[in-house]
């Protein structure tokens, strides 16, 4: 399971009893909303070390933020896209070496879906490629915000997922999105994944592994039973890679 740590940190009460209760039952990953990884206010030292504490108390294996700035003189609730430019990869990578500094660990970073670029001198995969390499932390590769930036910015989202640097991934996300048109896609989480994004990540398995898994639905939750069939379509993929693997063995 997948909890985003500042919700969690210091809860008591009948919801920290209940998050334990999980946490003896399931492996909790950490994904991280307000890190503010690319913006210039200071990195928040406070909230690191927390967050280390935290992964420590309840053995979290991965934490995980988005490769955007959330934050300008205060909270924005929204992730913005960092202009791909080498200036930003030495920001970003800085400020990535402080976290893994303070925490005493790798993080991850996650490809997210964007609307407009404000500067590119370099592709998104190669801004990706230079921010994890010269910060040495891993990936989180999300497959829908593959598809989703593919139709949006008019790119083959299978030569895009060749290109990341998918020796650094740990993690995968997979989600639905809505369809606001033809040409243009919003990430929500709030729908059922369609079959190209499974498609991709399919095809992700057979490129990194059939490494760990997460189904993204914040809300227009289904019934359970078709959730849970979302969740067994990954174990399935997982099982159809991984004989496909032994078969060519």
């Amino acid at each position: 399971m997948e909890v985003a740590p500042e919700n969690w940190i210091n809860v008591g009460g009948r919801f920290g009893r209940q998050f334990r209760e999980l946490a003896e039952r399931y492996t909790i990953s950490l994904h991280g909303l307000s890190l503010n990884i690319g913006g210039f206010e200071p990195i928040d030292r406070e909230l690191v070390a927390s967050i280390g504490e935290f992964m420590d108390e309840f053995n979290c294996p991965i934490y995980t933020e988005h490769l955007t700035y959330c934050a300008d003189d205060g909270h924005l609730y929204d992730l913005m896209p960092i202009p791909f430019t080498e200036e930003a990869v030495h920001h970003v990578a800085g400020r990535v070496k402080e976290v893994q500094d303070i925490l005493g660990r790798r993080i991850g970073l996650e490809n997210a879906s964007y609307y407009a670029v404000s500067k590119a001198d370099m592709s998104e995969s190669e801004f990706i490629r230079a921010v994890l390499e010269e910060a040495d932390c891993d990936l989180l590769l999300d497959v829908n915000n593959i598809y989703v930036n593919s139709i949006n910015h008019r790119y083959d989202p299978h030569e895009f997922l060749h290109s990341l640097p998918l020796e650094r991934a740990v993690y995968i996300h997979v989600a639905g999105h809505y369809d606001e048109a033809e040409d243009l896609k919003v990430d929500t989480h709030g729908a059922d994944v369609i079959d190209p994004v499974w498609g991709l990540l399919g095809e992700a398995y057979r490129l990194c592994g059939t490494l760990p898994t997460l189904l993204e639905r914040d809300f227009n939750l289904p019934p359970l039973a078709e959730l849970l069939g979302e969740v067994e379509k990954i174990r399935s993929i997982q099982a159809q890679v991984e004989a496909e693997a032994v078969s060519y063995a």
